[in-house]
């Protein structure tokens, strides 16, 4: 009997090890992704979102596993992937190219050579919008006024000091420019602490919805004068944002005109090919559900998601592309 229960205990503890060896084997074998966003009322979180949801359906397929970091942006996304804090991050298409050409924030550091593409996305326009009562109708109304013109590390706070140049305005001197986060500013606009804000987001966007959702009465303010910022940087194009996405916004036109930019989806020369394949892969198989995920990509299509890149493409995500019939 105590045999048998010697014998027994033996069993039981090398199942115990065994399945423990097991459990930390396949634990070692999963590849944790990290993909850096933006701010969660932007478009970029549910991007990012988008993406690790096609992309954990096959998790015991690939033994990848993505998450999701609400970040400052596309500066910091960028700086963090090729810093190895961030695997994959979405990114503005002159933010990539200013990191390629080593330009703008990284004037200093010279071009960010380990920066690769992986595919574009939606379109987004830069739009500023101002308080009603603030009696702001062009750029050159917004001397002297509070303005936000973006954090330090996201994209779109140099699409406004650009527009801004353009206009002949020195944001450092003409008005007082807040440096908030995007997801702080509907509220404060609410809230009479500041008067005006710039952003860049693909459309609709939580983001807009607040921010004409309250009381105080918000207009989008157009963005003319831009001649010379289009045929200064390869990335910028004239565009529009439509009113039918915000009812109510106080403007009563059908279209604001402005400029745009693209979204990118950007890893690093590091991370292994393997693991860039497979997120293309899924994204773009899956690309009919994908598009279904967020109305900013109504109208994308596969051939247009390999444009407005400036990086090299990952190798991963080209041998991907070239099975598929797309390089």
């Amino acid at each position: 009997m105590k045999k048998a229960l010697i014998l027994t205990t033996a069993v039981l503890f090398g199942m115990v090890l065994f399945l423990g060896s097991s459990a930390t084997q396949a634990q070692a074998e999963t590849t944790f992704v990290t993909i850096g966003t933006g701010g969660i009322t932007g478009v970029y979180y549910p991007t990012g979102g988008a993406i690790a949801k096609i992309v954990n359906q096959k998790r015991k397929e690939y033994g990848i596993r993505c998450t999701v970091e609400s970040t400052g942006g596309s500066v910091f996304n960028i700086n963090a992937i090729l810093s190895g804090d961030l695997d994959f991050g979405v990114a503005q298409s002159d933010r990539q190219y200013q990191a390629v050409k080593g330009l703008a924030d990284w004037a200093d550091k010279g071009p960010q050579k380990d920066l690769r593409a992986v595919f574009s996305i939606h379109a987004e326009t830069v739009d500023l919008i101002a308080a009603v009562d603030a009696n702001i109708n062009s750029l050159a109304d917004l001397k002297g006024k509070r303005v936000n013109i973006g954090n330090l590390g996201s994209g779109y706070r140099q699409n406004a000091i650009d527009a801004l140049e353009a206009n002949g305005l020195n944001w450092e001197t003409d008005f007082h420019a807040e440096s908030l986060k995007a997801a702080e500013a509907p509220g404060l606009i609410q809230d009479g602490r500041i008067d005006a804000a710039f952003y860049t987001v693909g459309h609709p966007s939580g983001y807009y919805l607040e921010a004409t959702s309250g009381t105080r009465k918000i207009k989008f303010v157009p963005i003319l004068n831009i001649d010379s910022l289009l045929a200064k940087y390869p990335y910028y194009a004239k565009a529009e944002t439509l009113m039918s996405n915000y009812t109510g916004a106080a403007n009563t036109e059908a279209a604001v005109p402005t400029f745009g930019v693209k979204a990118t989806f950007v890893t690093s020369a590091k991370v292994p090919d393997k693991v860039v394949y497979a997120i293309t892969k899924e994204v773009f198989e899956n690309f009919e559900a994908f598009v279904k995920l967020h109305p900013a990509y109504a109208g994308l299509t596969k051939e247009a998601m390999l444009t407005g890149l400036s990086a090299p493409f990952h190798p991963g995500a080209m041998k991907y592309y070239k099975e598929a019939g797309l390089k």
